[in-house]
């Protein structure tokens, strides 16, 4: 990167546009005079396309060697003029081409962001090792968040992140809106969803196949004779148990059963409160005799509520878990890798960032059951 030196002095701002006050930068500034010291206006970036470090110099009155020393987070810059820098980082939108960048020198890209919805979810440390693996792979680490299925702490990540700056951001989205992320992504953010799709966007996207899978579950539970089939999902608002409780609707349409609203129990995410959503469909008066259980987590809670009971009851669960075929009657699941999920979303994103200017991808990844005992007791 050249060494050469920004210009100190810009032209007096346009009538009507915004200005904002800086300094010369100590380290390249001539202080010959009051004047050199005296707040000074720049003129915001008005050319097509993504700023580059050169404006960001030209905004902040500084050199390339200055701008880069503060991009790739080296030593020797005063605390002010670094200050001085990141505000204009911010104003003009700047981000590094860092796959470019380290195809040319070599260096470290940097870091991605991964925002996860619950870091206590064994399903999101499977995806997160493999997205850390294609990481690697790449000269880049992570850097790790949860939304804990909150829209608003999920902006807050996502915006967080992308300022720090990160590289590139797989995102497991909790709200279903993200017009927000259309100004980060004209400003050259690259982002992949990861297990649900975005909302009022046209993004890329690394799902299961949650429909037909849940469809799978329940179609085998039917096959053993059960009609009073239980659903413990998660929230309405949550894409995946929208989907998968689809996937249980129509397997009931197929073999002439009638929905009964009675049987399924929504918004219970934690174990918890899906043992206590199990409890009710087991007391009720017609008893559900089979359940599906929409996550692994809430699998647990199922199994916590059919044990209580002392009742036989037949189940699936959506996601496979650890130590689920060590059970006294081992639980039957729906089945897939996190991993290739997890992997996927992150070779997707690193093409992206290296400049893959494909149409928005959708890649759905299949599931399967897996019958270990649970799904298979009879009505």
């Amino acid at each position: 990167m050249s060494d050469s030196q920004a210009s100190n002095t810009t032209d007096p701002p346009t009538a009507g546009r915004k200005s904002v006050g800086i300094r010369p930068d100590p380290e390249s500034a001539p202080r010959s005079s009051d004047s050199a010291r005296d707040e000074i206006a720049y003129r915001p970036f008005e050319r097509p396309g993504q700023a580059t470090m050169r404006d960001v110099g030209d905004a902040a009155g500084v050199s390339l060697k200055t701008v880069s020393r503060v991009v790739n987070k080296e030593p020797g810059v005063r605390p002010e003029t670094q200050r001085r820098v990141e505000d204009a980082i911010l104003a003009l939108g700047f981000r590094r081409n860092v796959v470019a960048r380290s195809l040319r020198t070599g260096h470290q890209i940097g870091s991605i962001g991964l925002i996860v919805a619950d870091l206590m979810n064994p399903f999101y440390s499977s995806v997160a090792r493999a997205v850390e693996g294609v990481a690697e792979r790449h000269n880049a680490v992570i850097i790790i968040g949860s939304s804990g299925e909150n829209a608003t702490r999920e902006r807050e990540l996502v915006t967080n992140l992308l300022h720090r700056p990160v590289d590139g951001l797989i995102l497991v989205p909790a709200g279903n809106d993200h017009l927000y992320l259309e100004p980060e992504r004209r400003l050259g953010a690259q982002i992949v969803f990861l297990d649900r799709g975005g909302g009022n966007i046209d993004a890329d996207a690394v799902v299961l196949d949650n429909f037909g899978g849940a469809k799978l579950a329940v179609d085998h539970l039917i096959r053993r004779g059960h009609k009073r089939v239980g659903f413990v999902g998660d929230s309405a608002t949550v894409r995946t148990a929208v989907e998968r409780l689809d996937g249980y609707r129509a397997s009931l349409a197929d073999a002439g059963i009638p929905y009964d609203p009675e049987l399924v129990r929504l918004g219970s995410p934690a174990v918890e409160m899906a043992e206590t959503a199990a409890r009710q469909l087991l007391d009720l008066d017609d008893r559900a005799t089979a359940i599906f259980a929409a996550n692994n987590r809430q699998c647990v809670g199922v199994l916590r509520a059919v044990r209580a009971s002392g009742t036989q009851v037949a189940l699936v669960g959506f996601d496979d878990f650890e130590l689920a075929d060590l059970l006294p009657i081992p639980v039957s699941v729906i089945s897939y890798d996190p991993a290739e999920l997890g992997r996927a979303a992150a070779e997707l994103l690193f093409s992206r960032m290296a400049g893959d200017a494909r149409s928005p991808q959708r890649i759905v990844i299949p599931t399967r059951l897996i019958q270990r005992g649970s799904g298979e007791i009879g009505s």
